[in-house]
């Protein structure tokens, strides 16, 4: 994104001549209506933060979406992008869009299950059985008024984004069955439902930051880890690590939301163009992922990773399976979700 330029410091003579400057504008013709004019036709700015490198698929596909805003817009919208973590970590942004402080973000939908316990639902293991199913899950009708459901929680759904399928991925032992796990130290993310995951499969979770997780790996701290194939290449993971098993044991999509502070300030037409916006650039990113794995997979294997792709995954689902009960049995929102997931499953091929 294009940053303004900051406003440049004055200096002392300035400040004193600026109230004469104001006052000899005040009293040309037009200078009022002419200012009035300017902040009429001035664009409405949404501020949309996130956390992901200029290079990450996902910020690729935002960045179409603020392009795609402004041309359906005719101008009359604009979306100032700060990406990187520029204003602060995935669960400190979100704190800010609630508050209406960013209009705009992207998270992992697991982390608004405190705002709303229904999206404990996507990072349960198993509850998609690709990302084609997932896709078609979260392009339902039923999801839109979903996502609508939490206006008056602070924000608004506008689309997903695929954040792959997630996998074991270790020093050395190649993960087939779920007792290849049993006393393994796996770390996974601060998340109860991959904690639990990881106990039903007799092995040792690890909660880490991701950032320690390189140097765990490499020092045996830790036997290995889970997350999709991109993180071998991108955080090079596949210099320390030699398999990757693909138990797909998650498929997590990421949501772009608004707040509801942004969205009420939209008009009806406005709303439709922002949500357009969000869904076609949905849509165009789930080909660069693909891409993005392809070229993964690629460079790992000339770094040396082995995939394994006979995995058991019936036995997989049904060792999990206790965890997804836990959960539903806990929430009615969990269950709702689960219960729509399965009536696409059986839709979906």
């Amino acid at each position: 994104m294009t940053r303004a330029a900051p406003t440049p410091r004055l200096g002392r003579r300035a400040l004193l001549a600026a109230p004469l400057a104001l006052a000899a504008g005040c009293s040309a013709p037009g200078a009022v209506s002419d200012s009035a004019d300017a902040r009429a036709n001035a664009p409405l700015v949404l501020r949309l933060a996130h956390n992901l490198s200029g290079t990450h698929p996902t910020s690729i596909a935002i960045s179409a979406f603020a392009d795609s805003v402004a041309e359906l817009s005719e101008g009359r919208i604009r979306v100032d992008i700060y990406g990187s973590g520029q204003l602060g970590s995935e669960t400190a942004v979100l704190g800010q869009l609630v508050q209406g402080i960013v209009d705009i973000t992207r998270v992992g939908s697991p982390g608004l299950a405190s705002h709303h316990p229904g999206y404990h639902t996507f990072g349960l293991p198993y509850v998609f059985r690709s990302e084609e199913q997932m896709h078609s899950v979260m392009d339902s009708e039923q999801m839109t008024e979903f996502y609508r459901s939490t206006e008056d929680r602070g924000f608004v759904g506008l689309t997903h984004y695929t954040s792959g399928a997630r996998s074991f991925y270790t020093r050395s032992t190649p993960i087939r069955h779920p007792e290849d796990l049993r006393g393994m130290k796996i770390r996974v993310q601060d998340m109860r439902s991959q904690t639990e995951l990881m106990e039903e499969l007799e092995g040792a979770p690890v909660v880490m930051g991701f950032g320690d997780t390189y140097t765990a790996l490499q020092t045996g701290l830790i036997d290995g880890a889970e997350s999709n194939e991109t993180v071998l290449t991108d955080s090079a993971h596949g210099e320390v690590t030699k398999v990757f098993s693909r138990t797909r044991h998650t498929i997590i999509p990421d949501v772009m939301l608004i707040s509801s502070t942004a969205w009420k300030k939209l008009a009806v037409d406005d709303q439709e163009i922002v949500r357009q916006a969000a869904r076609q650039s949905s849509l165009d990113h789930r080909s660069a992922w693909t891409e993005a794995i392809t070229a993964a997979e690629e460079q790992s294997v000339e770094m040396g990773v082995e995939f394994i792709d006979d995995v058991d995954l019936d036995a997989f689902r049904e060792a999990t399976r206790p965890v997804v009960d836990r959960f539903a049995e806990e929430h009615s929102e969990v269950t709702e979700l689960l219960a729509l997931i399965e009536t696409v499953n059986e839709e979906t091929p």
